[in-house]
């Protein structure tokens, strides 16, 4: 399969008839580490996806990190839970995948990427266990080019798969009631999920080249992503 393509998961991507008109709490979360490039996917999408899209008062848009048990809250309080993450799935770089409902903690246990999946893994896990469980959850994962540039940015196939996993978003968004309509005027630094200093264009400006920084192939940094 070609770099930026779609595969599909597990129930997906189609909802289901019940997904229509569905009442309750919409959680978008973008999980990751917008430090170690692709890492940072998942953030990536929950920023594109607010500064071009204005949704329905149910609708949380919400860039979790690497918060571990702190997002429990956030999976116990959806009634829908869409999810981005850069996810280790034995593809070419760029390849989305489509994973839904109860197959979601399942899977990121079976190939954990990086300390966050773990967390994320046991706050799903948790969710489960206490009975607070969205009617449906989704998880939209692309496939990583590199994790251990740290303070590179998104590689460029998997920035180009950003937009795919948006389109892919937009259409459960649809359907759960989220009522997506493009922005007119973008939103205020004070409302943006992300920082503006480390929003998507802003952060590379402000980064010096992987060369200038020994960024890539430094042992040092090469530790650091060890125990990440």
């Amino acid at each position: 399969m070609s770099a930026a393509s779609y595969e599909p998961g597990c129930n997906a991507p189609g909802g289901s008839d019940t997904d229509a008109g569905a009442s309750g709490p919409i959680v978008v979360l973008g999980i990751g580490n917008v430090l170690w490039s692709d890492e940072g996917f998942g953030v990536r999408c929950v920023e594109a996806l607010q500064a071009r899209y204005e949704f329905a008062p149910q609708v949380r848009l919400v860039d979790g990190g690497t918060q571990g048990l702190y997002l429990l809250p956030q999976v116990q309080q959806a009634s829908r839970l869409l999810v981005f993450d850069a996810v280790d799935y034995g593809m070419p770089p760029g390849t989305l995948k489509v994973v839904a409902d109860e197959e979601v903690p399942r899977f990121l246990g079976a190939r954990k990427m990086s300390l966050h999946q773990t967390g994320f893994q046991e706050v799903l896990m948790l969710a489960q266990l206490t009975g607070r469980w969205p009617e449906r959850v989704l998880l939209v994962g692309c496939q990583p080019e590199v994790l251990d540039d740290f303070g590179g940015s998104l590689r460029p196939v998997v920035k180009q798969a950003l937009e795919g996993a948006l389109q892919v978003a937009l259409g459960h968004l649809e359907q759960w009631g989220a009522e997506p309509l493009a922005r007119s005027v973008p939103p205020g630094d004070a409302d943006a999920v992300t920082a503006p200093s480390l929003a998507l264009g802003a952060y590379e400006d402000g980064r010096p080249s992987a060369e200038a920084a020994c960024r890539i192939g430094d042992p040092r940094v090469l530790s650091m992503s060890a125990g990440r």
